[in-house]
């Protein structure tokens, strides 16, 4: 009896530890594997050439104006039927491309977009500090783009700015320091989205200087270069930014008043700039089908970043995507 109760004893105890060596086996933890990422952007960059007429530049008979441009094409795309569809001015302007909504807000700085931009909305999904989203602008009103009216949005996850002489109200600068801003900005905070605003060419535009306009777009050619340059000496930057250039709005054609004013549907005001250059975009291509308008550039740039596009109305521009 003794030894039947012994040979008992240890028949459970042998068959406890194979149960407990087979639930370590079967309980081991692995390791979750980490998503792969859908685009190689981690950064994008939306430089905006404040109001050249299309005929100036893309359309110019031998694109003498922006030759840095032209020779780029070949790491880029670039749309030629481009066109914003909403108020053909500044801040409506921005605000379209920031947010992806049209709004006709007041053009003077006193009234804030009604939707939150890619900025906002990115600064919400990640987390992330405010310095890493920035508002860098020639224009001081062009503040209002770090906020909006919407209620749950209004006052909170506003990006970074720095804008005019200082801030909103202050008046205007020279694009000479905004792009020395813009790279102090990005060698000292790293910020993952950029929105750039380059004033010269409007503000010559409505000086009615057609010498200094002229130059003012060959110019802002230059820093496109300049800026991309810079992009790709930097490790925080380089093989994984996006850098899109686009227009606020266009200027009158000649019969509808010529190259000093803007601001309403005609075909030269509308007429706007897309070309683009990163790691996700096709390169040497020109796409002249689709009917790509100003508000896509919120919903492609809320894809690269994979920000849910919540409020935006555009379409992402797939069609420039490798």
């Amino acid at each position: 009896m003794k030894k039947f109760f012994l040979c008992s004893i240890l028949s459970l105890f042998m068959l406890s530890c194979s149960n407990n060596d087979t639930d370590a086996q079967t309980q081991t933890p692995t390791q979750p594997t980490k998503p792969e990422a859908k685009y190689q952007t981690k950064n994008v960059v939306l430089l905006v050439v404040d109001g050249p007429r299309i005929s100036e530049t893309w359309e110019a008979a031998n694109k003498e104006n922006i030759p840095n441009r032209v020779s780029l094409l070949n790491q880029g795309v670039f749309i030629s039927n481009f066109k914003n569809n909403g108020t053909t001015n500044t801040n409506p302007g921005h605000s379209a491309m920031c947010s992806g909504v049209y709004e006709n807000i007041k053009n003077n700085g006193t009234e804030l977009p009604g939707f939150p931009s890619i900025m906002q909305q990115w600064l919400k999904f990640t987390g992330a500090d405010k310095t890493k989203a920035w508002v860098i602008a020639s224009k001081d009103k062009l503040e209002v783009l770090n906020d909006c009216k919407l209620a749950d949005w209004k006052g909170k996850f506003q990006p970074s700015v720095d804008c005019g002489v200082s801030g909103n109200g202050t008046g205007y600068r020279d694009d000479l320091i905004t792009m020395t801003k813009t790279k102090e900005v990005m060698a000292k905070y790293s910020p993952n989205v950029i929105v750039i605003n380059l004033k010269d060419v409007d503000s010559y535009g409505h000086a009615n200087k057609w010498d200094e306009y002229i130059k003012a777009i060959k110019t802002t050619d230059a820093s496109i270069k300049e800026i991309w340059d810079y992009i790709q000496s930097l490790p925080a930057y380089k093989d994984k930014t996006t850098l899109i250039v686009s227009n606020d709005h266009g200027r009158h054609l000649d019969a509808n008043g010529g190259f000093a004013e803007h601001g309403d549907d005609c075909a030269g005001c509308r007429h706007i700039e897309f070309f683009a250059m990163g790691p996700d975009f096709k390169k040497n291509t020109t796409i002249s089908t689709g009917n790509y308008e100003q508000i896509d550039i919120a919903s492609t740039m809320a894809e690269l970043l994979g920000v849910p596009a919540q409020y935006m109305k555009g379409k992402i521009i797939k069609d420039a995507f490798k």
